[in-house]
């Protein structure tokens, strides 16, 4: 089995809001994702999307989003992104999937999957402290998605894993690519990798990728990777 990555599909099946109006890099994307997919991805792999993967913004209107994904070889494990208005709880996701017959499709989401001996753990994440417009409701957000990442890694710690990974859909780092509490607590469990996604071409400026304090550090956003799934293991 092989692991692959990619945030930030911004699917538009279901509703009629496509990426390209923000520049050729995304005209026919949607297209482009499923043959670099395809090409790449085997039945036996499983890809992790960190967020924003539809435009949808209630989870009945998702379906046909969703369906696009299923039918994309590999087991797909999901996190929530910014745009996904359509997320709810866990129960009723887990419901819509089993109602609508979408097999292949798994959320993140307090909990942790194991892949191979590697547990997976994550969280949306959120601004982080030193943004310039870093507000008091953000610092609120901030420290409830700190409390939803320990929550996964501390589901992780009770598996028999020889490592964690970790799937962010924001940045751990704030605009002045300073580490945040996200960093902190990743090493304090000796996380091995972080992927994240949010970031766009045109943002290049805040991308922060590499080792910190024992972490690879990777983004993985759709447009950044021109479509193409990155294998990490």
């Amino acid at each position: 089995m092989c692991v692959y990555a990619i945030s930030d599909l911004h699917l538009a099946v279901s509703v009629k809001k496509p990426m390209d109006v923000f520049g050729p890099s995304w005209e026919g994307y949607m297209e482009r994702l499923r043959t670099a997919w395809c090409r790449t991805v085997g039945e036996g792999d499983t890809v992790i999307i960190p967020g924003d993967i539809s435009w949808a913004t209630y989870l009945e209107d998702a379906l046909e989003d969703f369906r696009y994904i299923d039918a994309l070889p590999g087991s797909k494990i999901i996190l929530k992104g910014n745009h996904d208005y359509w997320w709810s709880t866990l129960s009723k996701m887990q419901r819509f999937l089993n109602e609508k017959d979408l097999k292949t499709i798994r959320f993140l989401h307090n909990n942790c999957f194991l892949l191979g001996n590697t547990a997976l753990c994550g969280t949306r994440g959120w601004k982080c402290p030193g943004e310039e417009d870093f507000s008091a409701e953000d610092h609120k957000i901030y420290l409830r998605e700190l409390g939803r990442l320990e929550l996964s890694l501390k589901a992780a710690v009770k598996t028999d894993s020889a490592g964690i990974v970790v799937a962010m859909h924001f940045p751990p780092f704030n605009d002045r690519r300073e580490p945040s509490g996200f960093v902190d607590i990743m090493a304090s469990y000796g996380v091995s990798k972080c992927i994240y996604g949010h970031l766009h071409r045109g943002a290049e400026s805040r991308v922060v990728e590499g080792r910190i304090k024992g972490i690879e550090f990777t983004l993985v956003s759709a447009d950044f990777l021109e479509f193409q799934p990155l294998k990490l293991v």
